[in-house]
């Protein structure tokens, strides 16, 4: 793991729903990026820090798994140049640092050799979903519109849809819009308010 200069700062908001017996421990960033220095936290530990709590990360069954590859593969196929999907890896947001299944970033890996992408770095998370459903509704939806993430997929593999949130208010920490696709539509891919293309749901979904 390494560490990224840390968003301004913010109180984590109290547990509210969507906490579990999964809630590990509370912690500020700055805490949780001390334990990762200090060897504490290392690569590979099955916790992830969401509304100032750390939490024990959902494991990932084989479905899971290959429709986060999809996910990745066509939406780097239709990305312009300057932005490129990356994999469960760190976003740093004030009062979290989520995983997301996939993150379209801005740059490339070169410019993140010290630092984690930030939510303005980040215009579009994916969150690939079987049993973290719930987590994905509700802590992990929460950081992403409290950090003013535009866009935020579920690709929601119990329903067989795709959940797309827009227009998040970070005073409540929502989004204003939700929009649901289903098998035999097609999802706009919209990056930094225009759409750059867009993706069969039947391509996503295993």
């Amino acid at each position: 793991m390494s560490v990224a200069p840390l968003p301004a700062s913010a109180p984590p908001p109290p547990p509210a729903a969507g906490v579990t017996e999964d809630f590990v421990f509370r912690l500020s960033v700055r805490q949780y990026h001390d334990m990762i220095r200090q060897g504490i936290l290392v690569d590979g530990d099955p916790v992830e820090l969401l509304e100032g709590m750390l939490v024990v990360k959902m494991s990932k069954n084989p479905l899971h798994s290959k429709s986060t590859g999809r996910v990745q593969s066509h939406l780097n196929a239709v990305l312009p140049g300057g932005y490129y999907a990356r994999v469960q890896e760190p976003v740093t947001l004030a009062d979290g640092e989520p995983e997301p299944d996939v993150a379209v970033v801005r740059g490339t890996d070169d410019e993140y050799t010290d630092c984690h992408p930030g939510p303005a770095d980040a215009p579009l998370v994916v969150e690939v979903a079987d049993s973290s459903l719930a987590r994905d509704r509700t802590l992990k939806l929460r950081g992403y519109a409290r950090a003013g993430v535009l866009v935020y997929w579920i690709v929601n593999l119990i329903e067989r849809q795709v959940e797309v949130y827009e227009q998040p208010d970070p005073a409540s920490a929502a989004y204003a819009r939700r929009r649901v696709y289903t098998p035999g539509q097609r999802i706009p891919v919209r990056v930094d308010g225009g759409d750059v293309g867009d993706l069969a749901i039947d391509e996503l979904l295993p």
